[in-house]
């Protein structure tokens, strides 16, 4: 049985410091689509945008994870995590492409998903990230990766179901 997570969920599951993170990081890099998503989570619950933009920060962004988190809003909460792991996380995704093998441009994007490395492979390449990056981001970014791929990988499926490390919004097991 798969628990494969949409991007809403991504969003829903993640640590409130994890998603400030990801907010701070388009109010202060990525404006127009700061401002984009805040117009159209407001439009979405037919609110002005000035409600949302008056509210303390912390508050407000308590307030768009939980918006950003309902299942209307995937497509959003997919371009924003796109947007914000291209932006801020390239390192991570190169490394994590490096370690399989996987040609990408600087940014850490291929035009076309290969299929499935094999399962040795594809382990030893989420523990080299889960060292050498935040393990709340690299699960993010592996369960965003498979959400926002058509096909995704079926023993990544696995890994990420199996793997406690892996798991978004449950403290990490040490």
């Amino acid at each position: 049985m798969s628990t494969k997570l949409t991007s809403s969920d991504i969003i829903q599951k993640a640590s409130p410091a994890l998603f400030s993170g990801l907010f701070g990081f388009l109010f202060e890099e990525e404006k127009p689509l700061y401002k984009a998503t805040i117009e159209a989570v407001a439009k979405q619950r037919k609110l002005r945008p000035v409600f949302i933009e008056r509210k303390p920060r912390n508050e407000r962004f308590a307030w768009l994870q939980e918006a950003l988190g309902r299942k209307a809003s995937d497509a959003i909460a997919g371009h924003i995590l796109q947007i914000w792991l291209v932006g801020k996380h390239k390192a991570l995704l190169c490394d994590f492409l490096d370690a399989l093998g996987i040609k990408h441009d600087e940014n850490g994007t291929v035009e076309q998903l290969p299929p499935q490395p094999e399962t040795p492979l594809l382990e030893k390449a989420v523990n080299d990230v889960l060292q050498k990056h935040d393990p709340e981001v690299v699960a993010v970014y592996l369960h965003a990766f498979q959400a926002l791929n058509e096909t995704g990988w079926e023993n990544l499926d696995t890994i990420l179901e199996k793997d406690e490390r892996l798991q978004i919004g449950k403290p990490a097991a040490v």
